[in-house]
């Protein structure tokens, strides 16, 4: 069991962990399948996205809205479409819709009495402001892809939050869902974390790609760790 009293910073990634973004990719990117005539099961919808986009985010650094473009022209060229302008845009522009998981807000809420609370996540400001709105809490600090110029799971989001909360890595707790972009990472920098496992259940990793790593505990949602710190 972790000291959760030795924390004074908790770090979240927000896209599948405290933003619903499995069901706000399969919303945004099924009406433009449709409209191309292609059906495919979610599973294997979120399986390529998690393909498509990890390989756009390699090489030189675009922001995320450019990645999402490019996720849905290299879509078309897998599929066989030509995606129209508004729908190379459609992920980007759709973001700002996709759901809080039902438990975030009021989890962020009750951590935020105890703890300051980050963003690591590999987002645009722009667009993380408008997520925001589905949290509800006001963070103390937001590392972004476009801050640090880079991807997870590279690791310059975890340095650059290292350097920026100024509390050591002994006092930090990351939190987040996907073994490959998060997990895996904070292994490599030696930070204590926590997996919310949000596909728990179900196979596959779903819009991440597979990957492995060691999290000092897993839960299967917010609430519950909320519950284990003694804070519901």
């Amino acid at each position: 069991m972790l000291d959760f009293d030795k924390y004074e910073v908790l770090s979240f990634d927000c896209y599948g962990t405290l933003i619903d973004w499995e069901s706000g990719i399969l919303a945004s990117l099924r009406p433009v399948l449709t409209a191309h005539g292609i059906e495919m099961g979610d599973e294997d919808i979120l399986k390529l996205y998690a393909e498509l986009e990890s390989e756009a985010e390699k090489g030189t650094f675009a922001k995320y809205r450019e990645i999402l473009r490019r996720v849905m022209q290299n879509l078309g060229e897998r599929l066989d479409f030509e995606p129209s302008a508004s729908e190379l845009d459609h992920l980007g522009d759709t973001l700002k819709d996709w759901p809080a998981f039902p438990d975030s807000p009021g989890a962020l809420a009750a951590l935020k009495k105890r703890y300051k609370l980050a963003i690591v996540s590999n987002i645009d400001n722009d667009l993380f402001a408008e997520s925001n709105k589905h949290l509800k809490v006001e963070f103390d600090w937001l590392v972004s892809a476009e801050k640090v110029q880079s991807y997870k799971p590279a690791l310059r989001h975890f340095e650059v939050a290292l350097e920026e909360f100024g509390v050591g890595l002994e006092k930090q707790l990351h939190v987040a869902q996907s073994l490959y972009h998060d997990i895996g990472p904070a292994n490599k920098m030696g930070l204590d974390c926590v997996w919310v496992n949000r596909r728990h259940g179900q196979e596959g990793g779903g819009a991440t790609p597979d990957a492995s790593g060691q999290p000092n505990l897993e839960v299967p949602d917010m609430q519950t760790l909320v519950s284990m710190m003694g804070l519901d």
